[in-house]
């Protein structure tokens, strides 16, 4: 897995719990595992996106985005920032399907 900087924010197990949670609409159907994945991936692409905690319908977008990729199936925090970032042009390396 790659390194998470938690800026300031407790972190569980060594492995950030970003904020994504608070996006989820009904009770959460995802294992710790999945979640942990979904948080880093969401903070990675907040950061990159440059939005600010301030800007909520950003990052709703982007907590909503990467919550229906998890739901089919995808859980590797690397493709969750990827995919997020290629449907908004700015992928760091390309995708590997």
């Amino acid at each position: 897995m790659w390194p998470v900087n938690t800026g300031g924010r407790a972190a569980a197990s060594g492995i950030l719990m970003g904020t994504i949670i608070e996006f989820f609409r009904e009770q959460n159907a995802f294992d710790p595992e999945a979640t942990s994945a979904m948080s880093a991936a969401f903070e990675e692409v907040c950061r990159a996106l440059k939005l600010v905690d301030t800007d909520a319908h950003g990052r709703e977008a982007v907590a909503t985005q990467i919550i229906e990729l998890a739901r089919r199936g995808e859980k590797d925090p690397a493709r969750l920032r990827d995919r997020v970032l290629c449907d908004v042009g700015t992928a760091r390396r390309p995708i590997k399907l």
